[in-house]
């Protein structure tokens, strides 16, 4: 189906561009959400007479968008979520989950908006773009760890399942291979020559 694009449209084409696609992609998103006209000869015309009013239009939403980008640069949400030892999630983080998040702290994302490829699936810092006009996109910040303590650790630079190893080593017998029999002395144990008492002197 051909159509005439009243702006621009992601991996589609610009603003009076005319593009074939497919009629499901037309009839339930193009057209409905008055991106797109059929491209006949009386709306191409149509077109033509409001090209002037669109892009004025556009430039103001797109300026509207640039604001909220201002605001959000620098945006993180932090998401609490169990995981295994090698970061792995029980379990995943979508895009109403970050939407929803952000809204916890006041800022409110339309999850439509949200550029997520696919749902996270591990811990740490991950880039969202958040798609506030079609030409303005601003990234944000999920921060997903276990407790809110390695969230902090993870927004400083901290790799937090490097610690994990190191407290596995430190607690989990990490000591033991400095002892010939691996096993470490307890502090309060008496030397060996002070178990027998010395002997009493005759005067």
């Amino acid at each position: 189906m051909e159509l005439v694009l009243l702006e621009r449209v992601e991996s589609l084409g610009l603003m009076g561009d005319i593009v074939t696609v497919k009629p499901g992609y037309a009839r339930n998103y193009l057209l409905p959400q008055k991106k797109a006209l059929r491209a006949t000869p009386e709306n191409m015309a149509v077109f033509e007479a409001r090209r002037a009013e669109l892009e004025a239009r556009n430039l103001e939403r797109k300026g509207e968008a640039e604001a909220v980008a201002g605001k959000l640069e620098g945006f993180s949400v932090t998401l609490i979520r169990r995981a295994g030892d090698t970061g792995h999630l029980y379990g995943s983080v979508t895009v109403r989950d970050i939407a929803e998040a952000a809204s916890e702290v006041g800022v409110e994302i339309d999850r439509r908006q949200l550029r997520l490829a696919h749902p996270i699936k591990s811990l740490g810092l991950h880039e969202i773009g958040v798609q506030l006009h079609p030409e303005v996109q601003v990234p944000i910040t999920a921060n997903v760890a276990r407790t809110l303590d390695e969230a902090e650790a993870q927004a400083r630079g901290e790799d937090v399942l490097a610690m994990d190893d190191e407290d596995a080593y430190r607690f989990e017998g990490g000591l033991s291979e400095f002892f010939e029999d691996g096993v470490a002395p307890e502090e309060d144990a008496a030397p060996a020559d002070a178990a027998e008492e010395e002997p009493a002197r005759e005067d």
